[in-house]
């Protein structure tokens, strides 16, 4: 089967070659160090032995950036190589870590690729962040004796379902994991039922609980509202939009200022290639609008600021009052809440929320989060948080208790690297 595999992936790389090519028209990166994705790269010259974590996109970096300094703070006799597959995620990882790490792009998973990754790096471990399971990956690095670890792992019903249809090949993976530390117990049960054993599995919990804020990200928070002149305006983010969701915002932001008439929306896309596309519907709807990019300041009259850059989010969050969640109101799963929930802000997010199943009814059974069905209910659930300031700070608490609750994945999740480590 994996001989089928490789076969259709090297038969379809000509067109994946074509593909990064077509979305470097919008995000010219994406056509640079393709060598890397062959696995052509000059190697790191630390002697060290290492640990490889695959951190995918800009999401799962930002996920693993606890268990990233907790392994640079206590593992310093290993080196970490991090790989992503995006250039967001590469600029993250290098905004993140700089020089205290080895990052290079993920190989293609085909075998030749692969193979001269694991020649180049000669990892003792792998983490592989939640769900990221690739056959020639886990393959050729298990028979080079690399310990595989799922880490932060969920697998939806969605997801299940999918491996389920393909059961030779899902079998054939997951012989490969040593060990998978899920998020939840139904992501757990999910892997049981594919065919994993207890043995094999823990519930650790989410590691973006351990989302951690220093006084210098809250001071800065803090300037900015003392910069912008923002403490007795109403500010709410919309956090990590994808096409389709920006004019649901603008069209809820229409309806707020019916009520709030110094509302200001902080709009932050999730892809830097759609920052200029954005920028474009908020002008075609007349309104007055500041670059982040441009160091643009929101004077009294503006009523959109554009977050188009990248890697600021978590601060920005600090400024608003309330947090909206983008990718929840298309079909997309959703993004992480708890960055909003360690401001303790209030949260509101549409009905697609599956990559966050668990953390999103944690946080709604707390009263914390609400989803909402429509762009009406939408603006009506962000008048009713501006309009109490009493009952936002009320959710708000709820959220930050939630984060505080359910702190300690890392710990529980360093245990079993280490348990791994000791034995390899």
């Amino acid at each position: 089967m994996r001989f089928l595999y490789s076969t259709l992936f090297r038969l379809l790389l000509p067109f994946v070659m074509l593909r990064l090519v077509w979305r470097s028209r919008r995000a010219p990166a994406y056509r640079r160090r393709l060598g890397e994705r062959l696995g052509y790269f000059t190697p790191p010259a630390d002697p060290r032995p290492v640990i490889w974590i695959h951190a995918v996109s800009l999401g799962e970096t930002l996920a693993a950036r606890p268990l990233i300094e907790r392994l640079l703070a206590e593992r310093s006799d290993h080196q970490l190589v991090i790989t992503t597959t995006t250039p967001t995620g590469s600029e993250q990882v290098l905004r993140l870590f700089g020089e205290r790490v080895f990052h290079v792009y993920a190989p293609w998973d085909t075998p030749g690729a692969v193979r001269r990754f694991l020649r180049r790096v000669q990892p003792r471990m792998l983490v592989l962040m939640e769900t990221e399971l690739w056959p020639n990956m886990l393959h050729l690095s298990r028979k080079q004796d690399v310990r595989i670890v799922l880490a932060n792992a969920r697998l939806s019903v969605r997801s299940a379902a999918g491996y389920a249809r393909i059961p030779k090949t899902t079998r054939g993976m997951f012989a490969c994991l040593d060990w998978v530390g899920a998020q939840a117990s139904t992501d757990a049960d999910h892997f049981l039922q594919l065919g994993m054993l207890p043995s094999q599995i823990g519930v650790i919990g989410s590691i973006k609980f351990d989302v951690s804020l220093d006084d210098t990200l809250r001071e800065r928070a803090a300037a900015l509202r003392r910069d912008w002149s923002l403490d007795h305006r109403p500010v709410f983010i919309v956090a990590s939009t994808h096409e389709g969701e920006d004019e649901i915002a603008l069209d809820a932001l229409a309806m707020l200022q019916e009520r709030f008439d110094n509302v200001l929306m902080l709009l932050a896309p999730r892809h830097p290639e759609r920052f200029a596309e954005v920028a474009a519907l908020i002008a075609s709807r007349g309104l007055t609008m500041a670059h982040r990019a441009d160091g643009g300041v929101p004077q009294a009259g503006t009523q959109v600021l554009l977050i188009d850059t990248l890697g600021e989010l978590l601060q920005l969050f600090g400024v608003a009052d309330i947090a909206v969640i983008g990718g929840s109101f298309v079909t997309r799963g959703g993004h992480n809440p708890l960055e909003a929930a360690a401001w303790g802000l209030p949260v509101l997010c549409g009905q697609s929320m599956f990559n966050f199943e668990d953390v999103t009814q944690r946080l709604q059974a707390a009263g914390a989060l609400e989803q909402v069905l429509s762009t009406r209910e939408l603006a009506a659930g962000l008048t009713g948080l501006l309009g109490d300031p009493e009952e936002a700070q009320r959710r708000g608490a709820a959220a930050r208790r939630v984060l505080e609750a359910n702190r300690g994945a890392v710990d529980r999740l360093m245990a079993g690297l280490d348990s791994l480590l000791g034995r390899a």
